[in-house]
C-alpha cells in the first residue's frame, strides 16, 4: 500500500563550502496539516540553485521510506528524520525498482503528479549528512529516490493515500535509467530505448544522446 509519510519543506538557506556562500534548500523540515503542491514546488519550500534543482521536470522530489532504516545501519545513526535526503515528500511503497518513468499517481483526491527521473546527489547532501563522501554511496546504494512533475495541483497532508493511476506504456523503472545512465553505459539498445520515454525530463535524455554519440565517435 502506498502513502505519504511525510511532507518536508525549506527555504533556501546559506552555508559555506569550500571558501565560498552557497544557498540550498536540502535542510527539509516536516509540516503538519494540509498544504498546498504547486505546478514547481510546495508551499513554503524552495531550491537554492534553480539552475539545477527545481523546474517542471523535478518539481517535488520523492523518497521511499523503506530506506531509511536501511541508511540508519548501514551508517549506525539514529538521527536521521523526515526530510533528511532532502525530499519533500517522504512515501511508502514506492521502490525504485517498482516503479517507472512515466507512471502518474494521485495524493489524495486533487494532486497528480507524474515520475520523470532519478535523483543525482550533489554534494550538498553530503553537507546535509556531515559526510562529504554520502553522495558516492548513495548514488551506488541506487536508494536515490525520484523526481516528479505537477499534472495537478492541489492540497496534500501526511497519511494520505497514493495510487497509481496511470502505468507508463513503456515500463523501464527508475532504477534501470540510473544503471543506464551511471553503471551501464554499455548497454546501448537499452539506451536507444530510454532516450526516447516521453515523460522522461529532457536533461536525461540529452545526458543518454550523449552516450550514444560517445559510441558512434568510437
Amino acid at each position: 500500500m502506498m502513502n505519504l509519510i511525510s511532507i518536508n519543506v525549506s527555504k533556501p538557506k546559506p552555508i559555506e563550502y569550500n571558501g565560498k556562500t552557497v544557498y540550498t534548500g536540502i535542510f527539509k523540515e516536516p509540516v503538519s496539516g494540509s498544504v498546498v503542491l504547486r505546478k514547481n514546488n510546495i508551499d513554503g519550500d524552495g531550491q537554492g540553485d534553480l539552475k539545477v534543482h527545481g523546474g517542471t521536470y523535478k518539481a517535488i522530489y520523492g523518497y521511499p521510506y523503506e530506506h531509511y532504516s536501511h541508511w540508519q545501519q548501514d551508517l549506525d545513526r539514529d538521527d536521521l528524520s523526515y526530510g533528511q535526503f532532502g525530499e519533500n515528500l517522504t512515501v511508502s511503497g514506492m521502490l525504485e525498482e517498482e516503479i517507472h518513468i512515466g507512471d502518474v499517481f494521485q495524493i489524495g483526491s486533487d494532486v497528480k503528479l507524474q515520475i520523470t527521473q532519478p535523483r543525482v546527489p550533489c554534494f550538498k547532501l553530503g553537507y546535509k549528512m556531515g559526510l562529504p563522501e554520502f553522495p558516492k554511496q548513495f548514488l551506488e546504494s541506487r536508494r536515490v529516490g525520484f523526481y516528479f512533475r505537477v499534472l495537478e495541483e492541489g492540497l496534500i497532508a501526511a497519511n494520505d493515500p497514493i495510487s497509481c493511476i496511470e502505468v507508463a506504456s513503456e515500463q523501464m523503472s527508475v532504477t534501470e535509467i540510473l544503471n543506464l545512465r551511471f553503471f551501464d553505459t554499455n548497454n546501448h539498445e537499452q539506451i536507444e530505448k530510454a532516450r526516447k520515454l516521453p515523460a522522461l525530463s529532457p536533461s536525461w535524455k540529452k545526458d543518454f544522446i550523449r552516450i550514444l554519440e560517445t559510441r558512434d565517435l568510437l
